[in-house]
């Protein structure tokens, strides 16, 4: 029979031993996917001006974060872009006025996964041009989402500008919702998505802090040019604009205090500076 003290010994012992081994290594990777573009944009939806806005196409991006500590890696694809998979196999890469050239699956493989091994999957909002992968991820991976926003895309009416095909199989995903506050995907404040409701009924953004870029803002469509910073001017087809307007200072309150890049999702001349996958930011 082990003593008191041998025990206290014992574990004093190991305690020393772990505290010398070297910790094992963390890192936080984003990966940028090309999902497609919107062109024939008007830019006066959106209260603007084509000389306010210069490009009036819009890029449909999405985004791949993979996250290692402590020997576990986990995986958080963003958004799905605007064309499935299906669509641009069969050589026919369109869908409203949104085209695509790549698969998402064949860039999720070019980094070395498949849809079965990511681990989360969260869209900023349920319109049409985010949507449109969301079936490779609701077998396996665990759907994060607003109440409201779930509410209302499977409601009778989801809005013009849903295409609930896109995303049915979601609905018997497994799934993490979400009442507003903030949600820390990986535990440890890496990821964390923020509630910024008004462009939808629960549109959300997600919040990164990189070791070497620093800490970067996915933005959804929070905006859609960079021409509506500063400003009052939303989209016609806002779904609430006051809510909007105040998630936009909310927001923009996070990048003034944390030096965060905010990254419009939709920002073509942005997007063509970015790395693409399968180069990253780390």
């Amino acid at each position: 029979m082990i003593s008191a003290r041998a025990r206290l010994l014992v574990l004093l012992a190991l305690a020393s031993l772990m505290a010398a081994l070297p910790a094992m290594a963390q890192s936080l990777k984003l990966y940028v996917f090309d999902t497609g573009t919107i062109v024939g944009i008007d830019p006066a939806g959106f209260h603007l001006t084509r000389q306010e806005v210069g490009e009036t196409d819009m890029v449909c991006a999405s985004y791949l974060i993979v996250h290692t500590a402590g020997g576990r890696t986990e995986t958080l694809v963003w958004d799905s872009g605007v064309v499935p998979d299906a669509g641009v196999e069969a050589g026919k890469g369109v869908t409203r006025r949104g085209t695509a050239t790549k698969t998402m699956k064949s860039q999720l493989a070019a980094v070395g996964y498949e849809p079965k091994d990511i681990t989360y999957f969260a869209l900023s909002h349920m319109h049409y041009d985010h949507v449109a992968n969301s079936g490779l991820f609701a077998a396996a991976s665990t759907w994060l989402v607003q109440r409201p926003e779930r509410d209302a895309m499977f409601s009778d009416k989801p809005g013009a500008a849903a295409q609930p095909n896109l995303y049915a199989a979601l609905k018997d995903a497994k799934t993490k919702v979400i009442d507003g506050q903030d949600y820390d995907v990986f535990g440890d404040g890496s990821a964390v998505i923020k509630a910024a409701y008004g462009h939808t009924p629960g549109h959300q953004v997600l919040v990164l802090k990189l070791s070497k870029t620093g800490p970067v803002v996915l933005a959804g469509d929070l905006y859609h040019y960079q021409a509506e910073r500063g400003t009052d001017k939303v989209p016609g087809f806002e779904f609430n604009r006051e809510q909007s307007l105040a998630s936009r200072a909310k927001i923009e309150q996070l990048v003034k205090q944390t030096g965060a890049q905010l990254w419009i999702e939709h920002d073509l001349a942005h997007f063509r500076t970015q790395k693409k996958s399968p180069e990253f930011y780390e």
